[in-house]
């Protein structure tokens, strides 16, 4: 008989919905509840979890859930003693495929003003968890970052409850295998995979991504539906180079599935595919954030939706990740491209909004 632990996964704040729904489909595990950038599910296998969950930044054990964890400082020893009473060694073991640790470290975070900062947290439950395993504690009080071979621990407070969690695996869900290259302005890979589930691939025929930088979002959108053909650009000649990488079986792991992405330097404003062909795209525009707008889109806003109404088939989608929401939906809608749905998410302390977009048919 499989008992059902409790977990908990991490994601990036505005995709906690669609993190939700993957959990059910894919049969993860049972959805108990939601809090800020968190789902909280149980599951007889945390394994399946990570092999499933592509919207989730990281997975964790749930280890212990504490009521009256306040803002003064005098919340600290509640804590505390919440972390000694923990089955720290019974929680080790669960670690998916994890070698025995050398040390332990731990990362926090909280909602709100409080008298206490995220070190003190940490501190507080570092300490405990180190006299129950008898192993080092690393702190991140003074910025060294944790030696190889450590079990990561998370505590979140939201209003007065705080969680404390062991990360399942070695590293983070988010850090992908494939994953070897990069550009600046690359994506975040589980918001790419959430952009690949709001862009409904089943059915879709050919996928395109006009913006590729490093490859994410087709990458995970091949996850995603690997029977699809996918085609990206890039202006950038290395940001195809690092795509192709990236998109090529993973070293010491299965190949990727599905079909190989044809990737090519091409300019995001003159798409060399015919009218009509393309049933989804989804991108991450240069809009001069990390990455200014090169090629023919340097000034001229208008010129990219125009391309992809060109390309993209009557009905098909468009999903983007938007800075500018309010004129890039105008001319998004000015060239035929009807929002069908935002969602808002946070990204480094940016707001960007991630748009759903139809092309309208024409009337018969």
């Amino acid at each position: 008989m499989h008992v059902a632990m409790p977990l908990l996964a991490r994601t990036v704040r505005g995709i906690e919905p669609l993190l939700r729904a993957e959990i059910h489909r894919s049969g993860a595990g049972t959805v108990r509840r939601s809090r800020h950038r968190e789902v909280w599910f149980t599951a007889p296998d945390p394994g399946l979890a990570l092999r499933e969950l592509r919207t989730a930044d990281d997975v964790l054990l749930l280890a212990a859930v504490v009521d009256g964890v306040g803002r003064a400082k005098a919340a600290l020893p509640r804590l505390g003693r919440a972390a000694s009473a923990v089955d720290a060694r019974a929680l080790l073991a669960l670690r998916e495929r994890a070698p025995e640790p050398t040390g332990l470290d731990v990362s926090a975070s909280f909602l709100g003003r409080r008298a206490y900062t995220r070190f003190d947290l940490e501190d507080t439950v570092g300490a405990e968890l180190s006299a129950l395993l008898r192993l080092p504690y690393h702190s991140r009080r003074y910025g060294a970052a944790p030696p190889p071979g450590t079990a990561s621990w998370r505590v979140t407070v939201e209003d007065d409850e705080a969680v404390i969690a062991l990360r399942v695996a070695e590293r983070p869900l988010h850090r992908r295998p494939y994953k070897t290259g990069s550009v600046p302005g690359t994506l975040h890979p589980p918001v790419a995979a959430a952009m690949a589930r709001l862009a409904r691939l089943d059915g879709a025929r050919l996928v395109l991504d006009p913006c590729g930088g490093a490859g994410t979002t087709l990458v995970e959108a091949r996850a995603l539906a690997p029977h699809a053909r996918y085609v990206g650009l890039d202006h950038s000649s290395r940001a195809a180079l690092v795509a192709t990488a990236n998109s090529g079986p993973v070293a010491g792991e299965r190949a990727a599935p599905g079909r190989a992405i044809a990737w090519a330097v091409g300019d995001a404003g003159r798409i060399p595919l015919p009218g009509g062909v393309v049933d989804r795209v989804i991108v991450n525009p240069p809009w001069g954030r990390q990455v200014p707008p090169s090629g023919l889109l340097r000034g001229d806003d208008g010129l990219l939706w125009r391309e992809l109404a060109r390309v993209l088939a009557p009905g098909g989608l468009v999903v983007a990740l938007l800075h500018d929401e309010p004129e890039q939906l105008r001319l998004a809608s000015a060239n035929g491209l009807r929002a069908e749905r935002t969602v808002e998410v946070s990204l480094s302390g940016l707001h960007p909004v991630i748009a759903v977009l139809r092309r309208r048919t024409p009337c018969a």
